[in-house]
C-alpha cells in the first residue's frame, strides 16, 4: 500500500479516486507542526532557531499519521503546489523521519486524473529553498506579532495584536480615511455647445481648451465668460480623425483578480468566494460520478496557461463561436516579477464541463463563481474586440472643442465576457456612441449651450475588493494571505462596514498612530514590499533566511526598546465615579473587559473587588448561576453553567476548593444511531456528523470540531436544498415535522411527506 498524504480534508475523495487501487490518502487538514501559541518560540541569540511543536489540536492526526505511514509501502507527500504546501510537506516528513532528500514530493496544480497521475510519475525532492522561503515569513511574523502586540497592550488597550502584513493593511485603511477627513472639494465645469449638422443630426461638442491651451472653468463666472465670447460664434470643423481601435481581451483569473471581480460584479464577499473557490477546486459531488473537481489552484499570482489547456480554449472557441474568435496566434499575458510561475492562472479543468451543465450540482455562489472564471478564461483566448473610432475637432472664436465616438465593429472576446465598469462608464460620457458623418470644414449650427457645475469628490474608501488590489499592487503579502489579512482586521475591530466600503474604527487608527510613532519601518509600504521580495530572493537559493531576518531584527530592535522605553500612551483615563468600594473605601472607575463595561477598584491588583453596570452606568446584581442536573464527581454538588473563552461549560460551585469541570457535551458519540435514518457527512469538511446533547437541548455537529465548526439545530438530512444547495435538516413544530433548509439566509420551508 502506498500512503499519499495531502492537506484539505474536503479534496480526500477526489484525489483518491484518481489514484485508484493501492493508494490510500490522508489529509492532515492543514499544518500538524507549528510555533507553540504561548511563546516566542524563536531563540534570536542562536541565529533565529525556531522550535516546532505538533500542535495541540493534532497529536491525533499526527498519530494516525505516523500509523498509516509505518504500515505504508511508499510514502507521498501532495500537499498544496505553493511555499504553504512545501512546508507542511518538510513538517510532515520531519515528524515521520523522511530522508531530506528522498524523492517523496508531488504536486499537481488541478484534481484531474491526468495531473494526478503525471504527478505520480514525476516525484522529487522537498525543495528546501522553499521551505526556508517559508521559515522566513513565519519567524518574521512570529517576532514582529509577539514583540509588538505587549506594547500596544500597554500603552492603548488589553488584547490587542500587531502583525507584519496586518498593520501595514490597516494603514492604507486609516490613511485612506484621512485624506477623505482632510480633502477640500473644489468646484469646475462640464461645457457642452449642443451643435447641428446642415442635415439637422444633433453633435453635443465638448469644451476642451482656449487658442490651443487647456481651459479650466472653476466657477459660474468663468463659464459666462465663455457664453459671452461665444456669442454669435461660428463653429467649424478643424480635423477629422477616424482609426479602428482594438480591445485585448483581460487575462485569466489570479487570485486577487477573482477575488476583485467576485465583489465588482456578483457582490460576493471574500469569506464567500474563499469558500465557493475552494470547493470548486476541491471538487462538487456530481451525479453517477462522485466527486468532481472543477477549475485549477485557487491561490496563485501567474497568469500562465498550459499549452494544452490553450490549444483546448482555441479549438472550444473555433467549434462553438467560429474562427474569427480564433486570434492568429495564442494569447499570452505576462506576470509579475515576483509571481509564482510553476502555478497556472485559475482556470477551468474541462471546458466540457459548463456551467450550465453542472449548475444542478452548485450553490448559488459556486455556480456564479464557476461561470465567471470559465467565461474569463475562455475570453482571455479570444481575438480582440474592434471598434471604429472618431475624434472629431472643432473650433469657434478661439475655443476648441472636441467629440467622439466609438462604435462596435467586432465583438470579439466581449461576446463571452462582459465589459468593464470603466467600459461602462465610457458609453454613459458618450464615448461609445455614434457620432454624425463630418468632414473638415463643415460648418455646424448653434443649438444651445449645456453646462454642469460639478465637484471634486474625495477618493473612495475601500472595498473589500479594492483592499486586495492595492495590497497586490503595493506588494503587500501574498495570494494566500489576501483574505485572512482583511479578514482579521474585522476580527480584531480595527475596521467596520459602511455598506461595503471598509472605514477605521477608532481603535483601528489608534494602533495606527502608535505603530508609525514606534515602527516606522515595518509600517511602511515601501519597507514591506521589499521584504517581500527578498523572501522571495530566498526561494531563488544563494540567500540564507536567517541573514534576511537578522537584517530586519537588528533595526526592529532598537525600536522596540525605544518603544518600551517611553511613557507615551493612548490609554483612556479610567472614569472615576461616586460608586465606594465596600472592600477598601476607594471610589471604583470603570473599566472595559471582553464583556463589556465594569466597575472595579482602582487598587488592583491588592483590592480585586468588581462590579456588573448596565448600561446607564447603575450596578446590577449579578446573575444567579444557572444550576444543571449533572452531579460533580469529586465532591458531589450540583453544577453550575459559567462561560469561558471557548463557551459555556459546566463548573463545580465550590470552586476554587473543587476545581472540577465538565464539557456541555454529553451526548452521543460518533455512529451512535438515533433512528433508521444515518446522519450525512459534514457539507464542510466530510467528516461524520454526529449529534450533540446539552442539559437543555439537542443539536447535531461535525466531528471534527474544533476544526471544522458546522453545527445546526436540526436532525440533517442527505438532501441539498433545491434554492441554495444547503444542506437540508428536519425539525418539530407545533404542526409536526417539517423540512427546513440550514442556511439562516435561505427561507427554503416544506412539510415532511
Amino acid at each position: 500500500m502506498n500512503l499519499v498524504i495531502i492537506e484539505g480534508i474536503g479534496k480526500l475523495e477526489t484525489v483518491q479516486k484518481y489514484l485508484g487501487k493501492g493508494y490510500k490518502v490522508f489529509a492532515t487538514g492543514g499544518h500538524v507542526r507549528d510555533l507553540p501559541q504561548k511563546r516566542l518560540a524563536v531563540d534570536v541569540s542562536r541565529d533565529f532557531e525556531p522550535t516546532y511543536v505538533v500542535m495541540d489540536d493534532k497529536k491525533d492526526t499526527v498519530a494516525a499519521l505516523k500509523k498509516a505511514a509505518s504500515s505504508a509501502d511508499t510514502v507521498l507527500l501532495a500537499t498544496d503546489p505553493d511555499r504553504e504546501g512545501e512546508a507542511i510537506s518538510w513538517h510532515v516528513a520531519t515528524l515521520l523521519n523522511i530522508p531530506e532528500n528522498a524523492p517523496v514530493r508531488i504536486e499537481f496544480n488541478e484534481i484531474s486524473k491526468t495531473a494526478v497521475q503525471n504527478a505520480l510519475n514525476h516525484p522529487r525532492a522537498i525543495d528546501k529553498n522553499l521551505v526556508d522561503a517559508q521559515q522566513a515569513r513565519r519567524v518574521l511574523d512570529r517576532l514582529v506579532g509577539y514583540k509588538v502586540s505587549p506594547v500596544l497592550c500597554k500603552k492603548i488597550q488589553s488584547n490587542l495584536s500587531a502583525g507584519r502584513v496586518q498593520s501595514v493593511t490597516l494603514r492604507l485603511v486609516v490613511d485612506r480615511e484621512r485624506e477623505i477627513t482632510a480633502f477640500v472639494a473644489e468646484e469646475y465645469w462640464n461645457f457642452f455647445s449642443v451643435l447641428k449638422t446642415s442635415d439637422g443630426e444633433s453633435v453635443k461638442a465638448s469644451l476642451v481648451g482656449h487658442k490651443g491651451e487647456k481651459i479650466k472653468l472653476g466657477c459660474e463666472d468663468d463659464v459666462n465668460k465663455v457664453k459671452a465670447e461665444l456669442d454669435g460664434a461660428k463653429y467649424v470643423v478643424t480635423n477629422v480623425k477616424k482609426s479602428v481601435t482594438h480591445a485585448h481581451p483581460y487575462a485569466p483569473f489570479i487570485t486577487s483578480t477573482m477575488q476583485q471581480d467576485a465583489l465588482n460584479k456578483l457582490g460576493m464577499s471574500l469569506k464567500q468566494t474563499s469558500s465557493a473557490a475552494q470547493a470548486l477546486y476541491e471538487g462538487v459531488e456530481i451525479a453517477d460520478e462522485g466527486k468532481i473537481a472543477l477549475i485549477t489552484y485557487i491561490r496563485t499570482d501567474s497568469t500562465r496557461v498550459s499549452s494544452g489547456a490553450i490549444a483546448a480554449a482555441r479549438e472550444y472557441i473555433e467549434s462553438n463561436y467560429g474562427k474569427e474568435y480564433v486570434p492568429e496566434k495564442p494569447n499570452y499575458y505576462a506576470s509579475k516579477k515576483s509571481a509564482q510561475d510553476a502555478h497556472e492562472a485559475i482556470r477551468p479543468i474541462s471546458l466540457d464541463r459548463t456551467p450550465q451543465s453542472v449548475k444542478a450540482y452548485l450553490n448559488k455562489f459556486q455556480y456564479q463563481l464557476y461561470d465567471l472564471i470559465y467565461k474569463r478564461f475562455l475570453a482571455s483566448q479570444m481575438s480582440d474586440a474592434t471598434y471604429d473610432s472618431i475624434a472629431v475637432d472643432i473650433e469657434a472664436n478661439g475655443y476648441d472643442f472636441r467629440v467622439t465616438g466609438r462604435t462596435p465593429r467586432f465583438d470579439g472576446f466581449t461576446k463571452v465576457y462582459s465589459s468593464t465598469d470603466k467600459d461602462k462608464d465610457k458609453d454613459k460620457n458618450g464615448d461609445n456612441t455614434r457620432v454624425p458623418a463630418l468632414n473638415e470644414g463643415d460648418a455646424l449650427g448653434f443649438v444651445k449651450f449645456d453646462c454642469e457645475q460639478k465637484f471634486t469628490k474625495p477618493p473612495a474608501r475601500y472595498t473589500e475588493a479594492s483592499l486586495v488590489k492595492a495590497m497586490e499592487e503595493k506588494g503587500i503579502g501574498r495570494p494566500a494571505t489576501y483574505s485572512p489579512t482583511v479578514t482579521i482586521l474585522f476580527s480584531r475591530k480595527y475596521v467596520e462596514r459602511d455598506g461595503r466600503a471598509i472605514k477605521p474604527t477608532e481603535l483601528g487608527m489608534k494602533v495606527t498612530d502608535m505603530l508609525i510613532k514606534y515602527f516606522n519601518d515595518f509600517m511602511d509600504v515601501g519597507f514591506t514590499a521589499t521584504m517581500e521580495d527578498k523572501l522571495d530572493g530566498i526561494e531563488d537559493g544563494g540567500v540564507r533566511w536567517q541573514s534576511i531576518v537578522k537584517e530586519f531584527y537588528t533595526p526592529f530592535s532598537e525600536e522596540l526598546d525605544a518603544a518600551r522605553a517611553d511613557e507615551y500612551t493612548l490609554k483612556t483615563p479610567d472614569e472615576v465615579t461616586d460608586h465606594v468600594c465596600e472592600k477598601c473605601g476607594s471610589k471604583m472607575v470603570i473599566k472595559t473587559g471582553r464583556f463589556g463595561k465594569f466597575l472595579a477598584c482602582p487598587n488592583y491588583p491588592k483590592c480585586k473587588n468588581t462590579k456588573n453596570i448596565d448600561e446607564d452606568g447603575n450596578i446590577t446584581e449579578p446573575a444567579l448561576p444557572e444550576e444543571s442536573d449533572v452531579i460533580c464527581d469529586k465532591c458531589g454538588a450540583k453544577m453550575i453553567v459559567r462561560t469561558g473563552r471557548r463557551g459555556k461549560f459546566l463548573a463545580c460551585p465550590n470552586y476554587p476548593k473543587c476545581k472540577n469541570t465538565k464539557s456541555l457535551e454529553q451526548g452521543n458519540e460518533v455512529g451512535e444511531p438515533e433512528s433508521d435514518k444515518p446522519l450525512p457527512p459534514c457539507p464542510k469538511c466530510g467528516k461524520p456528523l454526529k449529534s450533540v446533547k446539552t442539559f437543555r437541548s439537542t443539536f447535531y455537529g461535525c466531528t471534527g470540531y474544533p476544526e471544522c465548526d458546522f453545527a445546526v439545530s436540526g436532525k440533517p438530512i442527505d438532501e441539498k436544498c433545491p434554492t441554495c444547495g444547503s444542506l437540508l435538516m428536519e425539525k418539530t413544530g407545533k404542526n409536526g415535522t417539517y423540512i427546513k433548509c440550514s442556511s439562516k439566509t435561505c427561507g427554503y420551508k416544506r412539510n415532511e411527506k
